[in-house]
């Protein structure tokens, strides 16, 4: 199931530019925009909330044209955990997100 969907979300959005998959945590999530994303916002974050909290750094999102997306303080999913922000990359002229995670 998941290959037929990532077939159909490479075939839409090279056609149209702009696709986002289901959002589940389990379920394949593609975006994928035809252009390059802006310059970054540079934001500076507050005090952590507390122990055991973790900035993820705002970012730029496709729907269709480039949304600046706040960053924001997350728990850690556990106490050594670092987070590795999200990022986009280009790949053929397109732009695709690659999504964060804990490591």
């Amino acid at each position: 199931m998941k290959h037929g969907f990532a077939a159909l979300a490479l075939a839409l959005a090279f056609a149209g530019g702009a696709l986002i998959g289901p959002a589940g945590a389990s379920a394949l999530t593609l975006v994928i925009a035809p252009f390059a994303l802006p310059a970054l916002i540079v934001e500076s974050a507050q005090p952590a909330p507390g122990p055991g909290w973790s900035w993820v750094a705002g970012h730029w999102e496709w729907r269709g044209h480039w949304v600046w997306m706040h960053g924001y303080w997350t728990r850690r999913s556990r106490p050594d955990a670092v987070r590795v922000d999200g990022r986009w990359v280009e790949r053929g002229g397109r732009w695709v997100w690659v999504e964060g995670r804990w490591r």
